[in-house]
């Protein structure tokens, strides 16, 4: 069976209370619960296309009895995959389905594909899990994927978040409900407007020193005339009879073996759930009930930043009336750094040392830090000691700062030892005193046969593999060996 996630019944419940608004102050609660709960049974148990309508705005759910989710069809593998097959089939479809890969118009969509992808493989993975689903189907588990028959959610904890009326007898003080009698004391906190989520690009010096920034914002408020309301003092708006003032409708739609749920605007209104006749409307706002201010904000990167946190600005975001203004959040990006790489609190850097240098020794300035600070190093430590290509050296310390702290982590200088080039032409003499002075080289490798090649000093890897006729490159990730094979051509 298809199962109905909170929202939607959430939905359905909105439904009953505005449709039975004159007398549901005096229905008990638990008669409310039984009829949201005949009403989520109808859309679960019913074949047939349902147009119910909510407040103004239209439910199209599409329902199909019996209907299961197959979990091997989600990460597209047979009943008697191993978990190896699993795991590399879960981490396919969940890059291809990430809601970060995809335009943002078929965001939501993702978002879906990639939940039911991970679901799949919580349960699949798990070999108990997996049994139980083998056996029981998805009725083994509740909600949230766990074992465990699910009882459909908890209609008492949704109508306290939703109103807080958990267990009460009436209604009072619901909104839209005109503030019917009956209810306890317990108040509802304003709605929150959205938040105003931006991605914020920091260096990675700013990130290792920390960071003030200021900035004009532009935002709207509420009408300093009007007060929000949209309208001239003594005007009275006219409650928009498409969206029965909700400002919006609710639209729940099937993908494939999905159900998803948007909220869309209402257009009569403009999404202001009333509105004022032209004679009517607040010459400042134009009736819109909000006008544009801007103002200069102010945000603050503390060292040690990561790339991912957030920075928070509280109630910085549009001001809308009756909603208690929503938030700026910035999530951080971090910079790509021609010099330094970050792992957590530990930075690398490559570091160039001529051939005379790495047998020889020196003393210098190898990298300069973030915070413009000379690296120096002095090499050998050991009389004797040669520096090799690639070799890492650790420098305690000299990592990345840390957020609430005076430590740093370590910095890794990766060597990279600079050959001499072509123009390096030394004499015979030179070359064979170096001969006497360097280790000497391996026995010479024996075979029975021997033949002498040519060979090309400048060829590169990118070159590797593509004289292949299949196209096919040696280097292959294991994780792509069950990717699409190469398919033979016909004419």
């Amino acid at each position: 069976m298809l199962t109905f996630t909170d929202e939607v019944i959430r939905g359905k419940i909105r439904s009953d209370l505005h449709q039975n608004a004159d007398h549901i102050a005096f229905l008990p609660f638990d008669d409310l619960k039984e009829s949201v709960r005949d009403d989520i049974r109808l859309l679960q148990e019913s074949p047939l296309v349902l147009d119910v309508p909510i407040t103004g705005y239209i439910y199209q759910v599409e329902t199909v009895a019996d209907v299961e989710i197959d979990l091997y069809e989600i990460l597209e593998v047979h009943r008697g995959a191993s978990k190896d097959e699993i795991r590399k089939a879960y981490r396919k479809a969940a890059l291809s389905s990430h809601p970060d890969k995809v335009p943002e118009g078929e965001r939501e969509e993702a978002e879906i594909r990639f939940k039911s992808v991970q679901q799949a493989y919580d349960i699949l993975y798990d070999d108990e899990k997996r049994h139980l689903y083998d056996t029981h189907g998805m009725g083994a588990f509740n909600g949230s994927g766990e074992p465990g028959m699910s009882g459909g959610p908890d209609l008492d904890d949704i109508l306290e978040q939703m109103f807080g009326m958990g267990g009460m007898g009436g209604m009072g003080g619901m909104p839209g409900m005109g503030g019917m009698p009956g209810g306890g004391p317990r108040g509802q906190r304003p709605r929150k407007s959205p938040n105003e989520e931006q991605k914020y690009e920091v260096s990675l010096e700013d990130l290792y020193k920390g960071k003030t920034v200021k900035f004009a914002s532009t935002k709207n408020v509420i009408c300093s005339l009007c007060k929000g309301k949209g309208g001239k003092e003594k005007a009275t708006a006219k409650t928009c009879s498409t969206c029965h003032g909700q400002g919006y409708r609710e639209v729940l739609t099937r993908m494939g073996q999905f159900l998803s749920q948007s909220s869309v605007p209402c257009t009569t209104c403009n999404g202001q759930g009333s509105f004022f006749s032209p004679k009517d409307k607040c010459k400042k706002c134009k009736g819109k009930k909000v006008t544009e201010e801007k103002k200069m904000l102010e945000i603050y990167v503390p060292r040690g930043t990561r790339a991912g946190d957030k920075i928070v600005l509280e109630g910085e975001a549009d001001q809308v009336p009756g909603q208690e203004p929503g938030d700026i959040v910035f999530h951080i990006v971090e910079a790509d750094h021609p010099t330094f790489s970050r792992a957590g609190s530990d930075l690398t850097a490559t570091i160039d040392v001529t051939l005379a240098e790495a047998l020889t020794g020196f003393s210098r300035v190898v990298v300069k830090h973030l915070d413009g600070r000379g690296i120096e190093l002095t090499h050998p430590k050991v009389k004797g000691e040669v520096l090799s290509p690639g070799q890492v050296l650790k420098v305690p310390g000299e990592g990345m700062t840390m957020k609430r702290s005076d430590a740093r982590g370590d910095l890794y200088l990766v060597v990279n030892v600079k050959f001499p080039d072509e123009k390096w032409k030394p004499s015979a003499a030179v070359l064979e005193k170096l001969k006497e002075m360097l280790p000497k080289p391996d026995p010479p490798i024996q075979a029975d046969t021997v033949d002498e090649v040519d060979y090309d000093p400048k060829a590169s890897l990118d070159e590797f593999g593509a004289g292949d006729p299949l196209g096919g490159s040696g280097w292959e990730d294991e994780d792509e060996e069950d990717g699409p094979q190469a398919q033979c051509t016909t004419q």
